[in-house]
C-alpha cells in the first residue's frame, strides 16, 4: 500500500505511526501491529496505532524522529507493508519463564533492540525478566559482547587505555573531574566517559556540563583524548553500544536496574573505548544500590569474573556509601566543589580521600608504585589543575575556569534541626528526592549542601543543610519534602526509655 507521509510533532522512544482505520482494515492490521515503511533505498519498522479522526485515509502520520530519518518532507509516497514481530520476542518469553539464552539469541535480542524493532511494552518485558531472573556470567558476557558489536568502538592506537567507572547509588559522588586530570597528568590514557543522571540528582555528565561540552562525538573525543591524555565526556553523544542508551530509557521509569545489565551496561562501554585497565567503584551501604559488604563482593567478582572474559583487567573499590561525599548535591554545586579541590582546598576530605584512593589504584595499575601518594603530589603541587584546564579548554570550555565561574540556583533556604543531639544517620535517597525536587539535574543550579554528617554535634535551630533552586514555587516544594522526609536524623545520647514495671505504692 503507498501512502502520503506527514509529520507528526510529536517525539517518541519507539518507531510510531498512525493509519486511518480504513486503510488498517485494507491491510488486515490492527493497532499495535507492526509494519514495514519504506521510501527509497530506507525502510524503518514501526508500531501502528490507529485512528479515523487524526488523518484522513490514504495518508500515514509518521512521529518525530522517525520521520526525519525517513522522509525529507510531506506528502512524500511511502511504502506500507504488514511484517510480523521481531524473532527476539520469544527469546524474551524464554527469559521470563526463567530460561538461559543462547549466545546467537542474546546478539539477535540486541540488534532487535539496537535498531528499535521492540515496543516499549517489550523492552519493558525484557528489563523485567532480567529483575527477576537474571543472567549467568556467560550470558552476561555474551550481552556484553553483543551491545558492544551493534556500535562504534574506538582504536586509540596506543596502550595501555586506563578506565573506572562507579555503579552509583551514593548522592555527591564528583571525583570524576579530579582523578581524569590525575591520571592524565601522571602521563596515562584516560578517555574518560560517563552517563547522565538516571535517578540521582546529578550524573558525571550533568556535573561536567557546567562548565564544558560534555556531547563528543568518537572523532573528537579520540582527538581530545589523544592531545591532552583525557576527556571527560557524555557517552550518550556517541554510537558506544546504543542498545544500552535505549534499555536505560526503559529502566528509568521502572525504577529497576537488573544487575546484569548494570554489568553489561557499563562493561560494553569500557570495551568499546579499548579499555585495558579499570576500576570499579562500588559504593556500599544503607540507602545505595549495593547495601551491604556480602552484596559488595559479590558485584567485585561479577566484575572482575566478566572483565577477564573480555580481556579488561579490572580491580575494585568499595567504598564507603552510608552518606553523601563531600557536602554539595546537584551538578553546579558539585562541580565548584571538585574545582576548588583542584584549586588547592583541602575540604570536604571525603572526596579528596575517595579520589585519590581511587586514582591511586589506577596509577598503581600503570606501574607506578605508592599510588595514593602520588596521586595526591599530582593534586597538590596543581599539576592536575593544570590538565583539567586543558581538557577543559580541549572540550570548548574557558581555559581559565575558576570555582566561583560556576553560578547556583539564586533561591536559597536552609533547613534547621528540630531538635537538639548527634547525627545518627543520612537517608541518601531522600536527599536525592529533595534535589530533584528542587529541580535537579535539569536545572544545573538546583540541589543542596550539607553541613551536619554522621556523628556531628547539633543544637535546635542549627542549619542542617542548604536547599538551592532556580526559582521560589521549586525551593517551596523543595523544603516542604525536606520537611517530610527528615534526611538527616538526630538522636539524642538517651535513644530510649523502658518504664519500671514496680508500682507506687
Amino acid at each position: 500500500m503507498i501512502l502520503k507521509a506527514k509529520f507528526v510533532d510529536v517525539d517518541s522512544e519507539e518507531s510510531l505511526v498512525i493509519m486511518h482505520d480504513d486503510d488498517c482494515a485494507e491491510l488486515g492490521i490492527v493497532a499495535h501491529d507492526r509494519v514495514k515503511v519504506t521510501r527509497a533505498d530506507r525502510t524503518i519498522t514501526a508500531i501502528v496505532q490507529t485512528s479515523d479522526t487524526f488523518l484522513e485515509p490514504g495518508t500515514v502520520g509518521i512521529l518525530g524522529k522517525t520521520f526525519q530519518d525517513l522522509c525529507s518532507c510531506n506528502d512524500e509516497d511511502v511504502t506500507i507493508r504488514y511484517t510480523s514481530k521481531p524473532e527476539s520476542v520469544a527469546f524474551i518469553r524464554k527469559k521470563m519463564d526463567g530460561g538461559e539464552l543462547t549466545t546467537d539469541e542474546i546478539q539477535k535480542l540486541v540488534v532487535d533492540i539496537s535498531e528499535k524493532n521492540l515496543s516499549t511494552i517489550e523492552m519493558s518485558a525484557y528489563v523485567t525478566s532480567l529483575y527477576i531472573h537474571g543472567m549467568n556470567i556467560r550470558e552476561t558476557a555474551d550481552l556484553t559482547v553483543a551491545m558492544v558489536r551493534t556500535g562504534e568502538v574506538l582504536d586509540f592506537g596506543q596502550t595501555p587505555v586506563f578506565d573506572f567507572h562507579s555503579v552509583g547509588g551514593v548522592p555527591g559522588n564528583k571525583i570524576t573531574p579530579i582523578v581524569v586530570p590525575i591520571i592524565a597528568a601522571a602521563g596515562l590514557l584516560i578517555p574518560k566517559t560517563s552517563s547522565r543522571a538516571i535517578s540521582s540528582a546529578g550524573g558525571t555528565a550533568d556535573i561536567v556540563e557546567t562548565f564544558c561540552n560534555v556531547s563528543l562525538d568518537a572523532f573528537k573525543l579520540k582527538e581530545v583524548a589523544e592531545h591532552v591524555g583525557g576527556t571527560l565526556a557524555w557517552g550518550g553523544a556517541m554510537n558506544l553500544a546504543p542498545a544500552d542508551d535505549l534499555i536505560i530509557k526503559v529502566e528509568y521509569p521502572l525504577g529497576i536496574d537488573p544487575h546484569a545489565q548494570l554489568l553489561a551496561s557499563v562493561m560494553s562501554k569500557k570495551k568499546a573505548i579499548g579499555a585495558d585497565y579499570l576500576v570499579m567503584d562500588i559504593p556500599m551501604g544503607a540507602g545505595t544500590k549495593v547495601p551491604t559488604m556480602d552484596m559488595a563482593k559479590h558485584y567485585a567478582r561479577d566484575f572482575m569474573d566478566l572483565g577477564e572474559r573480555l580481556d579488561i583487567r579490572v580491580e575494585c573499590a568499595i567504598t564507603y556509601g552510608d552518606q553523601p561525599v563531600g557536602r554539595a548535591i546537584g551538578p553546579a554545586l558539585e562541580a565548584r566543589e571538585a574545582i576548588s579541590i583542584l584549586e588547592g582546598a583541602r575540604s570536604p576530605h571525603s572526596v579528596i580521600e575517595k579520589a585519590c584512593g581511587i586514582a591511586g589504584m589506577l596509577l598503581e595499575m600503570g606501574g607506578m608504585p605508592n599510588g595514593i601518594e602520588t596521586a595526591n603530589d599530582l593534586l597538590r603541587s596543581g599539576a592536575a589543575l593544570t590538565k583539567f584546564r586543558e581538557i577543559v579548554a580541549a572540550q570548548g570550555g574557558n581555559p581559565d575556569l575558576k570555582e566561583e565561574d560556576l553560578s547556583v540556583g539564586q533561591f536559597k533556604k536552609d533547613v534547621l534541626a528540630i531538635r537538639s543531639g548527634y547525627v545518627d544517620s543520612i537517608r541518601n535517597k531522600e536527599l536525592v528526592t529533595i534535589c530533584r525536587t528542587a529541580g535537579a539535574p535539569r536545572d544545573k543550579g538546583a540541589g543542596l549542601i550539607i553541613y551536619s554528617k554522621k556523628g556531628s554535634q547539633v543544637d535546635r535551630g542549627d542549619p542542617l543543610f542548604t536547599v538551592y533552586a532556580d526559582n521560589q514555587a521549586k525551593l517551596d516544594r523543595a523544603i516542604a519534602r525536606a520537611i517530610k522526609l527528615e534526611p538527616v536524623v538526630i538522636e539524642g545520647m538517651i535513644i530510649d526509655r523502658v518504664p519500671s514495671f514496680s508500682r507506687v505504692r
